[in-house]
């Protein structure tokens, strides 16, 4: 395993970071592992060199977090591990139960620390824009949090390049504390983020540690139509529709496919390899609902794609509207 700065920070991450989200309770979604299935993806992930984890507080409704928290406690140290969560999404009723305003954003890093076990979180993230709440006020409360120590970092996720950019040159105009990282959606049938963010986060020095690079797995083929998959998430998950199954998608895919058919590897190591490949990506969110998920993921740290297979993928992309920034 190979360990990266993320972003300007000393902070050294691996190539990949385990996303936490199919972790927790499967009341919340019919994909989700519990806690006893979801032992063995923490233990593989340290055996395999990963000491970087995603989670929020609204995966689950907390009981990610509290998955994530225990099996880190059991295969980790602390002190080596590095453990992101993020906070926006409504957690709970009532009027303040999400967003980012200062209040929600008290009360939910302190329910993060509880669900997780630990005393600070290292990257404490935003998980969306919050149109509704003063960039400041959301910006002075997390630079708060990091004051007060309960989190080392802080982070963005999704949302246009021009808002990530004022909410940076208002922290730096202010003296609080600079987001580190973004994570947006990026993969081989989503490429909009090479326009304009991924740009502005090397020219500003943020990591970029992107979600579904499999596309939700869209990518690793076998989907013809929504509905079809070798997994409960890909035959239940009522969000890849809406971001995929165009005509292009499909023949990505099957610029994928033909590439892994001629390296004897599989699409998903293809896949992950496009995204590894670009100089501005710190570390992509892998998924893991099956063991040989996270084994393949592991082994395309060791793909390198060539000129000629990267036009061949990259080649039937067709652009697509702006998707899931709200």
């Amino acid at each position: 395993m190979d360990y990266v700065n993320l972003g300007n920070t000393g902070l050294k991450v691996s190539r990949l970071c385990l996303g936490c989200m199919t972790y927790g309770s499967p009341e919340w979604r019919p994909w989700v592992l519990d806690e006893d299935a979801s032992k063995p993806f923490f233990k593989a992930a340290a055996e395999g060199g990963i000491n970087f984890f995603d989670t929020a507080d609204m995966y689950s409704n907390g009981a990610s977090e509290q998955v994530t928290g225990k099996w880190l406690k059991k295969y980790t140290r602390r002190q080596e591990t590095v453990i992101a969560t993020k906070v926006f999404f409504p957690h709970g009723k009532g009027p303040n139960a999400g967003g980012l305003s200062r209040k929600h954003i008290f009360d939910a890093v302190d329910r993060s620390l509880k669900n997780l076990g630990t005393d600070y979180i290292d990257l404490y993230q935003i998980h969306r824009f919050d149109p509704d709440t003063p960039i400041e006020e959301t910006l002075e409360a997390l630079h708060d949090v990091v004051k007060a120590g309960k989190a080392r970092y802080i982070g963005a996720s999704s949302m246009y390049a021009w808002q990530f950019a004022t909410m940076l040159a208002t922290s730096e105009k202010n003296g609080w504390t600079r987001f580190v990282s973004m994570q947006p959606q990026y993969n081989l049938v989503y490429r909009e983020e090479e326009r304009e963010m991924l740009p502005l986060c090397e020219a500003e020095g943020v990591g970029v540690i992107p979600w579904s690079p499999l596309a939700r797995g869209f990518l690793a083929g076998g989907r013809k139509a929504p509905g079809e998959g070798e997994t409960e998430r890909s035959r239940t998950d009522e969000f890849s529709p809406r971001l995929y199954y165009r005509d292009a998608d499909h023949a990505v895919v099957e610029a994928v496919s033909a590439i892994a058919a001629e390296r004897g590897v599989s699409n998903t190591q293809i896949a992950l390899a496009w995204v590894l490949r670009n100089s501005a990506i710190t570390a992509p969110i892998i998924g893991a609902s099956k063991l040989h998920h996270l084994s393949e993921a592991l082994s395309a740290l060791e793909i390198v794609l060539n000129d000629d297979e990267v036009k061949r993928l990259e080649k039937p992309y067709q652009p697509k509207p702006v998707l899931d920034h709200a």
